[in-house]
């Protein structure tokens, strides 16, 4: 079936709203922001680590990660198996929730571990790098879609060096 319109706009204006709630939150007192331990931009106090914190904590990492990635792994294996059936692999679809967990899993790991114990004694070096990888999430899944892709492969390919990418006749008879 096709995407509506209607049902396109919906989705991103529930989208920005759920991000808007999240992020106003700290700034009405459920959480606190502070800086990051480089100074560089602002990210979730984790130096207090009290209920507050803990809390919201929770209740975001749930919402914005747990949930999100239950989702994300039923909707590719949907994916998979329609691939499957069909014989037709067009990506890795295991890929994408493998990105969501190596790049924002340690970022989530330090704020839980924040909200039971003090991470003060980390560096600020290592405690920065966890962020920067969660950071990095909308670059990483480009390069994800995009190389991952057999149609937008070619399409790159063809684009930087101006070769097409002879597809390999594949022989489907058993021997």
């Amino acid at each position: 079936s096709r995407l509506q319109w209607s049902t396109t706009i919906s989705m991103m204006v529930f989208a920005w709203l759920f991000a808007a709630f999240w992020a106003l939150m700290p700034l009405l007192g459920w959480g606190e922001y502070d800086y990051e331990p480089l100074r560089t931009c602002c990210t979730l106090d984790y130096s207090k680590g009290d209920r507050n914190y803990a809390t919201y904590l929770f209740s975001m990492a749930t919402f914005n990660f747990l949930i999100p990635g239950f989702i994300m792994l039923t909707a590719y294996q949907s994916i998979h198996q329609k691939f499957r059936k069909s014989g037709h692999y067009k990506f890795n679809t295991g890929l994408p929730l493998k990105t969501l967990f190596i790049c924002w899993g340690p970022y989530c790991l330090l704020c839980s571990y924040a909200a039971v114990e003090n991470v003060m004694f980390i560096p600020p070096k290592y405690r920065m790098i966890p962020a920067l990888v969660a950071k990095a999430v909308p670059t990483v899944d480009a390069f994800v879609y995009a190389l991952g892709n057999e149609n937008y492969r070619g399409g790159i390919w063809q684009f930087l060096t101006g070769q097409k990418i002879e597809k390999a006749e594949v022989d489907n008879k058993t021997k």
